[in-house]
């Protein structure tokens, strides 16, 4: 049995954009209908949502064989926590709130095996195929990717020492969280927290480190993607239920 290959990592690496999805559902079935979508990456959140372990499982198997690379987000830039999602075989992380060059490092080791990391031992999980892929653990490392989060304005300040840590693959910049730290909370497109978004794209890009953002604005979106960002989800399964919901009813209810 061989390893699944992280195409996400690599598409990445190589400078290719990636178009995602956010997923807030706890809901396995509806990670199938997003998979099925269309869609290069689908984020499964824990950090706000009711998902707890064994339902990101059923969400991981629920997209396997489609062409949409799960990205797990734990609850905090936690080893334990991301030990068990580990075990159940997720390759991707995007870890929240990630400030200095030491959380960055603390994320890195929760996903390596010792002397490199603190990732703890074990042999029959779903990530190594229940025992079935005979070299997991020498190749997992290369096929794991690890994203974190830049949130705050102590981030935007460690931005370049982030960056340069071994082993952190990406930069995503979280703009709800961002924006609430520059004072000016629920306001994202605000002037300046689009200016501080835009300098650090250019930051993380002149450290060859890949960029990632999440925003529901379709103009704001091709505007960071024409940036440079190239992982960037472009809306949110809750976001669109809620939507399109709510025009479907407009469209046969009387308006009052």
């Amino acid at each position: 049995m061989d390893m699944p290959t992280n195409h996400f990592k690599r598409a990445i690496k190589s400078g290719r954009p990636q178009i995602g999805i956010w997923s807030s559902l706890p809901d396995n079935i509806s990670a199938e209908i997003l998979a099925g979508s269309g869609f290069d990456w689908m984020l499964i959140d824990t950090e706000h949502t009711l998902n707890d372990l064994r339902m990101v499982c059923s969400q991981l198997q629920a997209v396997t064989g489609s062409a949409t690379h799960p990205v797990v987000r734990p609850p905090w830039n936690d080893t334990v926590m991301m030990k068990r999602f580990l075990d159940i075989g997720v390759q991707t992380f995007l870890i929240p709130m990630v400030q200095t060059e030491e959380e960055a490092r603390k994320a890195v080791a929760a996903t390596r095996y010792p002397p490199q990391g603190v990732r703890g031992f074990a042999s029959a999980g779903r990530a190594a195929g229940y025992g079935r892929v005979t070299d997991y653990f020498a190749r997992c490392q290369e096929e794991m990717c690890v994203l974190v989060q830049i949130e705050t304005t102590l981030a935007l300040q460690n931005i370049e020492s982030i960056a340069r840590v071994d082993g952190i693959d990406g930069i995503f910049i979280g703009p709800g969280d961002l924006s609430a730290s520059l004072g000016h909370l629920g306001n994202p497109t605000h002037p300046q927290a689009r200016a501080v978004i835009d300098d650090a794209i250019d930051r993380i890009k002149a450290c060859g480190v890949p960029v990632g953002i999440l925003t529901s604005n379709e103009a704001m979106a091709h505007h960071y993607i024409d940036k440079g960002c190239l992982f960037t989800a472009v809306g949110s399964d809750i976001g669109i239920l809620a939507n399109g919901l709510e025009q479907l009813a407009r469209r046969f209810k009387p308006a009052g």
